[in-house]
């Protein structure tokens, strides 16, 4: 039984837990959080343990989620990769490429798996998208579009860094995944609220790949799209013999989410996909998984030409 151990009560542990769960021969030994009454209320939705401290944690388990802020989540990952443990890290993987990298050394030298949560990947009909471009059967890649219009709060938009690394990472791995790394970018942001919150909550990004095809990404906090074909959260591929799409709103449930108008089913999907993924396959079998620190590693680099191209006013050769 594959022993598993949340670092962080947030959220977003709701829909891990519901991946383990999932897995076959795994199990969710415990939980440990910066404020203990959160992990206490989680503990009993999940029936596990609350530990007092991270290291009482990671000694006690086969694998760590690092489920926290963006910040922590190298010192967290690195704390468990040295006690020889298998990780799953919340995406943004780091905070720079130098951290992402010496998360990928240490993991080499101990022998264990980790890996970022890159999670529309382990959606069947992504797949299925890359299975299309890599066979030929949809012909060369003309265009790729990635588009996120998803209103939230600015309350909720406070406790996030702005849509270039909250959100577009989500494009830039998708990007990886199904077409490869760009040759230049291009991006712009703003901000469209009542002034309460200074960071970005739109941005947009032009791509061009390395068969001279043309990606676009869009990431906004700012409006949901109400008009009769929504852009919520859609991929979609082009080539010159077909086209593909990958879609929230083929799944919705009339219900308010915490934060978003409706709940979007695919995302729950996307999560209890990869972590049955992650500790089946990769950890269960020793598979690597579908998105790994390299891909990490480049993402950052698309997300730091993004912030640099916005500073700089011009386009950025990666």
């Amino acid at each position: 039984m594959i022993k598993v151990g949340f670092i962080g009560a947030g959220d977003i542990s709701l829909l891990h837990a519901e991946g383990v769960h999932l897995a076959e021969n795994a199990e969710l030994t415990g939980i440990w959080n910066r404020t203990r009454e959160k992990a206490e209320e989680k503990s009993k939705l999940f029936n596990c343990r609350v530990f007092d401290s991270v290291e009482d944690l990671i000694k006690a388990v086969d694998v760590v989620y690092v489920l926290t802020n963006m910040e922590t989540h190298h010192q967290y990952a690195r704390q468990a990769i040295d006690a020889g443990k298998h990780v799953l890290v919340e995406k943004p993987t780091a905070v720079t490429i130098d951290e992402i990298e010496d998360l990928k050394k240490a993991a080499s030298e101990k022998g264990v798996q980790v890996a970022p949560v890159h999670n529309y990947i382990y959606e069947p009909s992504v797949t299925r998208a890359k299975d299309l471009i890599e066979s030929g059967k949809i012909g060369d890649l003309v265009s790729l579009y990635v588009l996120y219009n998803i209103h939230h709060p600015e309350s909720v938009a406070a406790r996030y860094p702005g849509v270039i690394r909250q959100i577009l990472t989500h494009h830039a791995y998708c990007t990886l995944y199904l077409v490869g790394q760009p040759n230049k970018i291009s991006c712009m942001k703003a901000t469209v609220n009542d002034g309460t919150v200074p960071q970005e909550n739109i941005a947009m990004v032009t791509m061009k790949m390395k068969n001279n095809a043309l990606s676009h990404l869009c990431a906004s906090f700012a409006a949901d799209d109400h008009a009769g074909d929504p852009w919520t959260f859609m991929i979609k591929v082009v080539g010159t013999k077909g086209a593909t799409r990958y879609s929230y709103r083929d799944w919705v449930e009339n219900t308010p989410a915490v934060v978003h108008s409706q709940t979007y089913s695919a995302y729950p999907y996307t999560i209890r996909s990869m972590g049955k993924h992650f500790l089946e396959q990769v950890v269960g079998k020793g598979e690597k998984p579908l998105s790994t620190l390299d891909d990490a590693s480049t993402c950052m680099k698309i997300i730091e030409a993004c912030e640099q191209s916005v500073s700089e006013e011009r386009h950025i050769t990666l």
